[in-house]
């Protein structure tokens, strides 16, 4: 067996792709096998590091957003600037706290969820985001109990679940339950959730009409949750209204 492979049956696939330079660094600056061995171990750990947050934003299915750093935070007539940072800051995660931002759309709710999501990612947590719809499509397409306990699983057991766009749609009584599911474990480990809406707790039932569990699940997100309202009008009309505007003619000399 080769060095190179031998290094990679060790778990060192970095040295291994980059054993010739190693060799060629090494030799130049005249390295102790001392020194020779912590360049391994710190560029290794590195490239580890990499590699984890590669895999986690992946699989955080987060997928291209805007960051917090053009948020138009003069536009919405109503924002808690200082209780968003804070939730940036994740200190809910440690308390396993929920947030949940409810606002209009065009606000930039979604935006904030998303920037969550990311910090926590880089924090090192193993994020889910993820719609209500698709969440609901998921878990209700399973064929047998074993699928369905097995999705349940996978849902509950994230570090951070970011549930998007609660309230767009309305959901039968067996979709209320399932959520009622996720929401329930996820509270009874303390695990953090974010969820995003446009309607008010008391506009909840309009979702899931006829559904039992509607009010059990509100209690259960508000029990730990730091609710975030936004108000004022749609930031994404008012660009289309500013796209759709004809450019002012020239100023006559």
């Amino acid at each position: 067996m080769s060095l190179a492979n031998a290094l990679k049956t060790l778990g060192l696939p970095h040295t291994a792709a980059h054993l010739d330079d190693l060799v060629a660094l090494a030799t130049k600056r005249r390295w102790s096998p001392v020194q020779l061995l912590e360049h391994l171990a710190e560029t290794e750990q590195h490239d580890r590091a990499r590699r984890s947050l590669e895999r986690r934003l992946a699989r955080s299915r987060l997928g291209r957003f805007t960051p917090m750093s053009d948020f138009d935070w003069a536009w919405p007539t109503r924002i808690d600037r200082a209780a968003i940072e804070a939730a940036l800051r994740l200190d809910v995660l440690a308390e396993g706290r929920n947030i949940v931002l409810v606002a209009a759309q065009g606000l930039g709710k979604t935006m904030i969820a998303q920037n969550l999501a990311h910090q926590a990612v880089l924090a090192g947590h193993h994020v889910l985001f993820t719609t209500a719809a698709q969440l609901l499509l998921d878990l209700g397409s399973q064929e047998s109990a074993r699928g369905l306990a097995r999705r349940l699983h996978h849902y509950s057991q994230r570090g951070l679940l970011v549930i998007d766009e609660i309230g767009y749609l309305s959901y039968d009584a067996r979709a209320a339950d399932l959520l009622f599911q996720v929401v329930s474990r996820r509270y009874e480990r303390r695990k953090s959730l974010v969820l995003t809406t446009n309607l008010p707790f008391s506009d909840w039932p309009t979702i899931f009409p006829n559904a039992a569990t509607a009010t059990a699940l509100i209690d259960r997100v508000v029990h730990h949750a730091e609710i975030l309202s936004l108000e004022g009008s749609s930031y994404r009309r008012r660009i289309a209204e500013a796209a759709r505007k004809p450019p002012r003619p020239p100023a006559q000399s």
